[in-house]
């Protein structure tokens, strides 16, 4: 009987005590009602601007030179494109403005790039490998190229108005004249990419307001672009050559608002906020102001320089203020986590009435 009497039933192993948990107390565990674990309830952000103190998203370290880089970027490829036309129906002063603003504009750009990332040799480790699933490779590539591109096609002109002083032997300068028009075509082929691939990237980020906006952001570049080619036409280019450039600053300034108006409107509330709200709002706002007194003044700059100029000015003013603002938008949308979280919850109850509950809610 003494074996019976000291049989002890297995005991379950012990959890282990957590660091602020008393000696005796009960280990703490999910509670349960009716055999369900109680959810979480959903977070308010109603009276914190953050988490922990710290935004959900990190906005890029950008600056001001982005800004000027985007802008830049799409009026270096309108010019090259405007270079293209100009050459095609012979109007010889149209194509030596484009041609030199847009290396101008090109070099400019570089530039800020360079200012943005710190220090050159950056620049130089963004041509160290080729990805056409990585934006930025593609845009670095891009740059590169067409830079290369516009600087030969633009060597003729400078040399031309020089009166063909540039210290150049004339081997080189009967080459650099023979290759200025098939380079100029073959920077106007990646004009529209280039004009466009700074879109594309940050509609690529993790930025809320660019990734809601990524679908429709490429048409705000490019119609933006348009009004800067136009704008610079007609600030370069004598009332008697300006035709084309008078028609894109019309075209190009009604097609920025139209399309900052369309990309607004397809986004959800939250989201559009963060594009009407604060200092994006303000520049949104004096974008449209500009590019609507460039697109009239345009329209009626046939016969005055002094208006044509003004225009240009003006046009020009407004798609850069659509960039940065743009820009602005992105970084607001990082300060409150309500654009990072209410849109996640609206995908997701979406894919949910939809039937699509395989996949996690970072997939949503």
């Amino acid at each position: 009987m003494a074996e019976f009497d000291s049989y002890r039933p297995p005991q379950e192993p012990r959890r282990p005590r957590r660091r602020d948990q008393a000696e005796g107390e009960r280990p703490r565990g999910p509670k349960k009602r009716r055999g369900e674990e109680l959810m979480v309830p959903e977070a308010s952000f109603e009276h914190f601007d953050s988490y922990y103190g710290k935004p959900i998203v990190k906005f890029p370290p950008w600056e001001w030179p982005i800004g000027v880089y985007f802008f830049l970027g799409g009026l270096a490829g309108g010019s090259s494109l405007l270079a293209v036309g100009a050459d095609a129906t012979g109007n010889k002063e149209l194509r030596r403005n484009m041609r030199i603003s847009s290396m101008a504009a090109a070099a400019v750009g570089s530039g800020c790039l360079v200012l943005d990332l710190g220090r050159p040799e950056r620049l130089l480790n963004m041509f160290r490998v080729f990805k056409l699933s990585s934006p930025m490779s593609v845009g670095s590539w891009l740059l590169g190229s067409f830079s290369a591109l516009q600087g030969l096609a633009m060597l003729p002109e400078l040399d031309e108005l020089t009166g063909k002083k540039l210290p150049l032997p004339s081997p080189l300068r009967s080459f650099i004249e023979f290759a200025a028009t098939p380079a100029g075509i073959a920077g106007g082929v990646l004009a529209s990419p280039l004009a466009a691939y700074t879109a594309v990237l940050i509609g690529n980020t993790s930025v809320p307001a660019w990734q809601e906006a990524g679908k429709n952001l490429p048409f705000v570049f490019v119609s933006s672009a348009t009004a800067a080619t136009g704008g610079m036409g007609l600030l370069t280019t004598s009332t008697e050559n300006a035709a084309v450039p008078r028609a894109l600053g019309v075209v190009g300034a009604a097609a920025d608002v139209a399309a900052t108006s369309y990309m607004t409107s397809q986004l959800d509330d939250v989201s559009k906020e963060a594009f009407s709200t604060g200092k994006a709002g303000k520049l949104f706002k004096a974008s449209e102001v500009c590019l609507a007194v460039g697109g009239v003044g345009a329209l009626f700059s046939k016969k005055s320089r002094v208006l044509a100029g003004i225009s240009g000015v003006a046009l020009m003013a407004g798609s850069c203020l659509t960039r940065f603002a743009v820009l602005e938008a992105g970084k607001q949308s990082t300060e409150d986590p309500k654009y990072v979280v209410e849109p996640q919850r609206e995908r997701l109850r979406k894919r949910r009435e939809a039937g699509k509950v395989d996949d996690g809610i970072t997939t949503a």
